[in-house]
Parts: C-alpha cells; structure tokens; sequence
C-alpha cells in the first residue's frame, strides 16, 4: 500500500472514531454520567471541537518548528486512542462528567493532531494534488457515513462500546502513521500565515464564511438532528445511525462529480443555488409527517449539500495562487471548524430553549441567509480575471 491509502486511512479512522459517538449520543452520555438531555450531549461533543479549534494551528506550528510531521501524527493518534480509553473508563474509576469533558478536551488537542497533519502530509506528497485531495475528502465523506452505521450498532450492544471501538481505531491509526515516510517541506499553516491570506485577500472570507455555515449545519445534524429523529420517531441508536448515514453517503458520493461539473457550468449555481436548496431541504425535515417521509428528506439534504462542498473548496483554489494555497485551505479548515462547533452550540441551545423546529428554522435560515446575502460576492469572484475561467485555463 503506498502513502496516499495509508495516510487517507488514518484520516478515516479519526472521522469514523468520532461519528460513532454521534447515534447513541443520549446512552453514551448518560452512561458517563451525564444527563440524557440535548445540552450535555452539546457539551460532550463541544469539548473536543473547542480543543480542535485552539489546537490545529499548534500542531501546524510544531510540525514547522521540527520540520517532521509522521512522529506528531503517530502521537496525536496514540494519544486520542489513550483519551478514548479514558473516557470509556471513567465510571468505572469513579469520575464524574466534569473529569469526562475535561477528557474530551484533552482528546480533542490529540486528535487534531492526527487529522490535521495527515493531510498536511497528504499535501506534501509530490504531484497529483487533486488526487491527494480527493483521497482526503473521500476518507472524510466514506468515514462519516460509515462511523454513523456502525456507531448505532455499537451503542445498542452497549453504550461505551463506540467508545472502545474509537480507542481501537486510533490505536491502529497511530501504528499506521508510523510507516509513512516523512516528506515534510516545512511548509506548514501557522495562523499569522493565514490572517495574511485574508487580510491581503479579503475575498477568501466569502468560501470561508460558506464553508463555516456549512460545516454548522454538518454539527447540528449530528448532534440536534439524531435527537430530534430519536424523539419525535422513538427509533433507537442502530436506527440513528442508519438515518445519519442518509445524509452522509449521498453527500460523499456526489463530491467528486459535483466539483468536476463546477469546473464545466461555474461555480455561482453549485454555490448559491444549492445553498438555497440546502437551506430549504434542512428545514423541511422538521416539518416532515412521519418517518419515512423525514428519512427520504434527509437523503436530499445530503445531495444539496454536497453540491456547496466541495464548490466552495474549489473557489478558494480559483482566488489565490498555487502558492498560497495551502495557507488559505488551512483558514478554510480554522472556520469549517469553528462551524461545527458553532453547530453544536446553536443547536443544542436553541432546541433546549425553544424547542426542535426552531432549531430547524434557524440551521436551515442560516444557509438561505449566507446564499442571498453573497450571491453577488460568489458572482463578481466567478467572473473575476482571477476566478474560474483563469483557473481552469492555467490548469
């Protein structure tokens, strides 16, 4: 196996590791000690995306003041696989939820870790870029969809068992790691780099600003859409899962195919249209009769969203340079994080408040919002000297 499958293994193995959690959230968490409502599943999850957010750029940072990256990648797994175990453990040793966020927190800054570096790694491989890019996204998409299945299926054997089988999954992602040759360039994404790309590219905050809303709707159906189809249908954790992975599949399946038919029709309509769609579909799932019906809406909501993905990548590619790339992807990645984490919070708060169609309502406002009010910003960068057409021809 060469170093494009081992390195995209390592990416799936830490999506899978954290989806599991999501379909059996309730059990999991009230099994550590925690309430089984929607706020301490918000909780739960936000622990470990707060440390994502404040650590991605440390390991960036670190991994250019080493000029190695393989050795910090073994260790973030490794220690993610320790926290995992940890968390699984705590009841046992008698911690109590507080000691369990702590955990996740800590989880979360080796994990980062992992997820982060290998694909700065994959981007350090020579050649083929869109390849390596594509084996990332592929492993991200395929690892979603396939942590949601089998997550539901491990929390009705037991809830902790999503737990151990993400301890497991690390372990063997950190002994992976471990064979890949290092061809670090130095060349990493430290945060004064990327507040540089935007502050001399200022346009780079419309792909970043759909990118944050993005992933936000990504982080509400995790956590407020499997407890919203778990309350209102009564369907247990495997069910979850299943319903989780409707969105998941459909949404990495039609990736590549949809950032190909941007590179031939533009990016305006994948963009904005879908975004509109997307917007639209998320709230109609509130609104849904029965389960069936909500289930087949969920199935759309993947497609709509995988028509904005993957675009929206693509005009960060279309603004700045080859050379510049890789910072501005990595301040795509600082705010596709802060979405999902934001996606935790709002959902989780809002549903507590006011309950689950609001919380729809506000999901699926939010990406009609960001579609209407940079529709025109999404024009003038596709029409720009320096936006699709001048990017597809000196490629």
């Amino acid at each position: 196996m060469n170093e494009r499958p081992r390195l995209a293994l390592v990416v799936w193995s830490v999506l899978v590791s954290q989806v599991f959690l999501y379909p059996g959230l309730d059990e999991t968490v009230s099994a550590l000690g925690g309430s089984e409502i929607v706020l301490a599943g918000t909780w739960f999850l936000a622990a470990e995306f707060s440390a994502f957010v404040v650590c991605a750029v440390l390991w960036g940072v670190a991994s250019d003041s080493l000029g190695s990256r393989t050795p910090l990648v073994v260790l973030g797994a490794a220690g993610g696989a320790a926290s995992y175990l940890a968390v699984a453990l705590a009841p046992s040793v008698g911690l109590g939820f507080g000691a369990v966020l702590l955990l996740r927190v800590v989880g979360g800054a080796f994990t980062i870790g992992a997820f982060s570096l290998s694909i700065t790694m994959l981007m350090d491989l020579s050649g083929e870029h869109g390849r390596n890019m594509g084996a990332a996204g592929t492993a991200i998409g395929l690892g979603a969809a396939i942590g949601s299945v089998v997550g539901g299926q491990l929390a009705t054997i037991d809830p902790l068992a999503p737990l151990y089988g993400g301890a497991v999954l690390l372990g063997g992602a950190a002994a992976l790691a471990a064979t890949v040759p290092d061809r670090s360039t130095g060349g990493g994404l430290p945060v004064d780099m990327i507040v540089d790309r935007v502050r001399t590219r200022p346009v780079l905050l419309v792909p970043f600003a759909f990118g944050y809303i993005d992933r936000l709707t990504a982080g509400f159906f995790a956590l407020t859409g499997v407890a919203y189809f778990r309350d209102t249908f009564g369907i247990d954790a495997a069910t979850a899962g299943f319903t989780l992975a409707l969105f998941f599949v459909p949404f990495a399946v039609l990736q590549y195919p949809v950032g190909s038919l941007s590179d031939r029709v533009g990016r305006f309509l994948p963009v904005v249209v879908g975004s509109l769609l997307y917007g639209v579909t998320i709230i109609t799932v509130a609104l849904a009769p029965s389960y069936v019906v909500a289930a087949g809406l969920m199935v759309l909501v993947g497609v709509c969203g995988a028509l904005v993905s993957p675009t929206t990548m693509a005009l960060v590619t279309d603004i700045v340079p080859a050379t510049e790339r890789g910072a501005a992807m990595g301040g795509f990645n600082v705010f596709g994080s802060l979405g999902m984490l934001s996606g935790f919070l709002i959902g989780g708060t809002v549903t507590e408040l006011y309950g689950y169609l609001p919380a729809f309502l506000v999901a699926g406002g939010l990406e009609i919002a960001i579609a209407i009010l940079a529709s025109r910003s999404v024009h003038r960068i596709t029409v720009s000297d320096g936006g699709l057409s001048s990017d597809v021809s000196n490629d």
